[in-house]
């Protein structure tokens, strides 16, 4: 039993790293590039480096972090090869997710998608970047319950999470919530109306909108990508 209840404890400890670190990642608190010591946020949650050591891997694994041997722990930076390779998958699966989506879509899913889209609205009025994001998350997520492929979104989430830094800077820096919004407004429109093809055409639509936000950032911040030869 105690050691049972030790490696909860254990586990709690990794997750809370974890999550903190996860947060402050992905809303650029700690930017590409940023350096992270496994003694100082040890030190901080008052835990032992183990837990702090195991969240590094996780977050590692996640291509948010860079972890090498005898150099600093550092926030990892974009790599453009690792961005085509996510977007390549999410776009592929995203298609015929849409496509089910709109066969599938009933009243039901057409009042989920009108709420979401009004709660997006209200974080755009709200300012509210952060908030903004979730709910993007949340959008494609009903759009996989609507499909009823709801396994898919676990393999978009993991897809999505690899780029969700540089679209949160892209819409920090560009102020561009609203024409986010009207993308999953056509999406949306095309879903309820049954119309796969327009459906799948307004999504290629919203993620190409990443290409825009690449070359903006490159241009401004260069440092946060990786060199041709990391």
């Amino acid at each position: 039993m105690v050691q049972s209840i030790a490696q909860n404890e254990r586990r709690t400890s990794v997750d809370d790293v974890f999550d903190n670190l996860h947060e402050q990642i992905v809303t650029l608190k700690l930017k590409p590039g940023d350096r992270i010591s496994e003694a100082e946020i040890a030190a901080q949650f008052g835990v032992s480096r183990q837990p702090v050591r195991d969240a590094f891997s996780r977050l590692a694994n996640l291509d948010l972090l860079l972890i090498r041997p005898q150099r600093a722990t550092e926030v990892r930076r974009f790599s453009l090869r690792q961005i085509e390779k996510a977007r390549f998958i999410r776009a592929a699966i995203e298609k015929e997710v849409l496509r089910r989506a709109a066969a599938h879509c009933d009243s039901a899913g057409a009042a989920q998608l009108s709420d979401a889209l009004a709660q997006q609205k209200a974080a755009v009025a709200a300012k509210d970047v952060e908030r903004f994001g979730k709910l993007d998350y949340a959008f494609h997520e009903i759009l996989c319950d609507i499909a009823h492929v709801d396994y898919a979104f676990d393999v978009i989430l993991e897809e999505k999470a690899k780029v969700d830094r540089l679209c949160m800077l892209g819409i920090e820096k560009e102020q561009r919530m609203p024409e986010l919004i009207e993308d999953h407004k056509a999406i949306a429109d095309a879903i309820i109306s049954h119309d796969a093809e327009a459906a799948i055409a307004a999504g290629q639509k919203h993620l190409s909108r990443l290409d825009g936000t690449i070359a903006r950032i490159t241009a401004t911040n260069a440092n946060y990508f990786e060199s041709a030869s990391s």
